[in-house]
């Protein structure tokens, strides 16, 4: 009779493997998606939440800042590709730019039905959000027919900013639908993260 011994070991490997991987990226996906907000963050709600009821991507992270919110808000309500950028890896998101160190006084009166938050040249509705809802220095929504992106700043009682943000996501069918979740699912939460840290330090810095 043939011997199954190597080849049934390696089946078992390679389902080991593959079970093993599923759980580290389930494992990470938790974690990178309410990375710094607390249980309640999460389970709460946000502002513009319901202008996406359905969604495949919902990440709430959070961060706490050592400025009220009035010196955050500014570095929020500008970010945009030729704008401030996003205070993350220039060169993947701002063609290498640098991002602003500076509030810009052009981006700081946004209003309801304007475009926000450019990813790419071409300010229109294919490539920015649209402001949705504005409330400074409170909390600011930013949606797409297909997604949402929420900001929203509480003051604490030493004077700082707990800053919340939640981007909400559906993915359609079409040619770029594995391009889409690849981005949202590995891309989005190092630039995320970054772009909080970089929000952070600019805000904090003395005046």
């Amino acid at each position: 009779m043939p011997n199954h011994g190597p080849r049934a070991r390696r089946a078992v490997l390679l389902l080991a493997t593959a079970v093993g991987g599923a759980l580290v990226v389930t494992r990470y996906r938790a974690w990178h998606l309410r990375w710094g907000a607390t249980s309640a963050e999460v389970a709460g709600a946000m502002p513009g939440d319901e202008l996406l009821t359905r969604a495949d991507f919902v990440a709430t992270r959070a961060i706490s800042i050592a400025a009220p919110p009035e010196r955050v808000w500014p570095w929020i309500v500008q970010v945009g590709f030729r704008r401030a950028g996003f205070y993350s890896y220039d060169l993947l998101d701002n063609l290498g730019r640098s991002s602003a160190d500076a509030v810009l006084d052009d981006f700081q009166h946004p209003a309801v039905g304007d475009l926000a938050a450019p990813m790419s040249s071409g300010d229109d509705d294919r490539t920015s959000f649209r402001v949705a809802s504005i409330e400074e220095p409170r909390s600011l929504v930013w949606h797409k027919p297909d997604s949402t992106w929420a900001w929203r700043l509480t003051p604490d009682d030493a004077g700082g900013t707990r800053l919340v943000t939640r981007l909400k996501a559906r993915y359609g069918p079409g040619p770029f639908w594995p391009i889409t979740v690849l981005l949202m699912e590995i891309g989005d939460f190092p630039m995320m993260r970054r772009m909080l840290l970089g929000i952070a330090e600019r805000a904090e810095r003395p005046v």
